[in-house]
C-alpha cells in the first residue's frame, strides 16, 4: 500500500484517519461474504475530457452543453477530470482505496466518431490501455456499453426515436465485445434507460434536450429492444461473460393509505421501477398499473415481445432516494405528484432515506428470473470544502454507513445481493448540474486537477482493508 501511504501524507492523513475511526461502521467487509464485489463507478463523458482530441467525434452531450442555460453555470466537459490523460493515477486511486472492481463506460463516439462505419483506432487503443492498467492492478473491469453519450451523428439520424438504433447499437456492441472480450468478462448494457427516455426525450433536462410525450414511448421501446439485443450480442461473442444491465430505481410509497394515493404510487412505481425490467423477464410492459403504456403498441412490430426478453446474469440497481407520491388531478398522465421530502437532503435536494434501498432490494429480489443483484450505483453529493489539504465529509460517511446497513439487512433476508459500487470515484461533470454537485470519494480541483482523498474515501479504505 505504498501508493496509498503517499496519498495519505498529501491529504492530511492523521486527521483524516482519526475522523474515519470516529465513524467506524457497525459491520465489516466479512459480513457481506468473501465473494462480495466491492467497486466504484465512473462514466466516460463525466470524467474523460479530451472531447475533441485524438479522433473522437461529438456526442449529444457535447452539443447540449453548448446551448446556453442548459447546464448550471454553463459548465462543459471539454476537460472534466482530464481522465483521458490521468487514467493511470485514477486507477491507482481505486486500488489504493481497497476496491477490487471498477465500473466504467466506453465513449461510443470515441470509438466510432460517426456512430457507425469508420473506427477511430486512437480511441480503441485508449480503452485497451485502461483495461490493461486495471488488470495490472488486479482490478476487475466492468464495462458499461451505453452511459448516455450517444454520438451526435446518430442523433441527427433520429437517435433513440429511430428503430434503426437497434441495428446501430448491435453493431457497436459487436465491435466492443470482439475487441475487448478476451480481457473483460463483465458487461453492463445500458445505464438507467428510464433517465434517457424521460430526461433526454420528454422533459428536455438532459441531452439531446427534446420535449414532449410523443417522444417518450418510441424511445422506451427502442431502449428496451437494445437492452435485450445487446445482451444477446455479448453472450454470443463472449460465452463466459457475466451479462447485466442497470436501472435507476426508488422505493415508491403512497402519501396516505387512501385508495387514490395507493393507485398513484402504483402508477409511479410502474414507470420508475418496472418499465424496463418486466419486458426483459417476459412479463411485458406494466400496462395494468400504468394504462398510458398501452399506446406503446403503436411502435411494437411482430416478434418484438419475444425480442424484448433476455435472461440477464446480473441486474444492477442504482438508488439514491425514495419517492413519496399522492394523487393529483393536475397530472393527467400519471394522476400523481411527488411530495417534497421532509427529512435531511443531499446537495441535489434528494432525501436521505436509507430504508428505501432495503425496500427496493426486496422488491427486485422478489422477481422470479433475476439471478443476482448488484448495487451498481449509490452515493451522495454534499458541499465539500478543502481545508488544510483535507476534505472532511462526515455526512457522506453517515450516508454510506446507513445505506450499507440496509443493503446488508436485505442480503441477510435472502436477497441475492452480490456487489456494491460507489458512485463515484471522482468528483466529476454531473450532467445538468455541471461541477456544482460533488459525488466523489476523491475531491478534484478542476483548475489544477489535483486529487484529494476525502474522509469517506479513507472510511472505505478502512472498511475494505480490514
Amino acid at each position: 500500500m505504498e501508493f496509498f501511504d503517499e496519498l495519505a501524507v498529501e491529504t492530511g492523513s492523521e486527521v483524516l484517519r482519526k475522523n474515519t475511526l470516529a465513524h467506524k461502521a457497525p459491520f465489516t467487509r466479512a459480513d457481506f461474504g468473501t465473494d462480495f464485489r466491492w467497486g466504484t463507478a465512473t462514466a466516460a463523458f463525466q470524467i474523460e475530457g479530451a472531447t475533441s482530441a485524438h479522433g473522437r467525434g461529438a456526442s449529444i452531450w457535447d452539443t447540449f452543453t453548448k446551448r446556453p442555460g442548459k447546464i448550471k453555470n454553463n459548465h462543459h466537459a471539454e476537460v472534466a477530470c482530464d481522465h483521458y490523460y490521468r487514467y493511470e493515477e485514477d486507477l491507482e486511486l481505486v486500488r489504493a482505496l481497497g476496491f477490487d472492481e471498477y465500473r466504467f463506460s466506453l465513449s461510443w463516439s470515441r470509438l466510432f466518431p460517426d456512430g457507425t462505419g469508420k473506427i477511430n483506432q486512437e480511441g480503441v487503443d485508449f480503452y485497451h490501455r485502461v483495461i490493461d492498467k486495471c488488470l495490472a492492478l488486479n482490478l476487475k473491469p466492468w464495462i458499461t456499453l451505453y452511459h448516455w453519450d450517444l454520438p451526435q451523428a446518430l442523433q441527427d439520424r433520429g437517435g433513440w426515436k429511430s428503430r434503426q438504433i437497434v441495428e446501430w447499437f448491435s453493431a457497436y456492441t459487436d465491435f466492443c465485445t470482439r475487441e475487448y472480450g478476451h480481457k473483460v468478462k463483465h458487461w453492463l448494457i445500458l445505464n438507467e434507460p428510464m433517465a434517457v427516455a424521460a430526461l433526454g426525450y420528454t422533459t428536455g433536462q438532459h441531452a439531446p434536450g427534446l420535449r414532449g410525450l410523443h417522444n417518450f414511448l418510441p424511445v422506451v421501446h427502442h431502449l428496451a429492444l437494445c437492452q435485450a439485443e445487446g445482451g444477446r450480442v455479448v453472450r454470443r461473442n463472449i460465452p463466459d461473460a457475466v451479462v447485466g444491465t442497470t436501472f435507476s430505481c426508488s422505493s415508491v410509497e403512497p402519501y396516505t393509505t387512501s385508495r387514490r394515493d395507493i393507485r398513484a404510487a402504483r402508477r409511479v412505481d410502474a414507470l420508475m421501477n418496472r418499465l424496463f425490467i418486466e419486458p426483459s423477464l417476459g412479463r411485458g410492459y406494466p400496462v395494468a398499473d400504468f394504462p398510458f403504456l398501452n399506446k406503446i403498441r403503436k411502435y411494437v412490430q411482430p416478434g418484438d415481445d419475444e425480442k424484448l426478453q433476455f435472461d440477464f446474469d446480473v441486474v444492477g440497481l442504482q438508488n439514491y432516494f425514495r419517492v413519496v407520491v399522492r394523487h393529483s388531478f393536475l397530472r393527467p398522465v400519471l394522476w400523481a405528484t411527488e411530495v417534497k421530502p421532509r427529512g435531511p437532503r443531499t446537495a441535489m435536494g434528494w432525501e436521505v432515506a436509507p430504508e428505501g434501498l432495503y425496500r427496493i432490494l426486496k422488491q427486485f429480489g422478489a422477481y422470479k428470473g433475476i439471478k443476482e443483484i448488484i448495487i451498481s450505483e449509490n452515493g451522495a453529493a454534499f458541499p465539500d470544502i478543502v481545508q488544510n489539504g483535507a476534505v472532511h465529509d462526515p455526512e457522506r460517511i453517515s450516508f454510506f454507513n446507513n445505506y450499507l446497513q440496509n443493503a446488508l439487512r436485505a442480503k441477510r433476508e435472502g436477497v441475492n445481493l452480490t456487489g456494491y459500487f460507489v458512485w463515484s470515484l471522482l468528483d466529476n461533470f454531473e450532467w445538468a448540474e455541471g461541477y456544482h454537485a460533488r459525488f466523489g470519494l476523491v475531491h478534484v480541483d478542476y483548475t489544477t486537477q489535483k486529487r484529494t482523498i476525502k474522509s469517506s474515501g479513507h472510511w472505505f479504505a478502512s472498511l475494505l482493508q480490514e
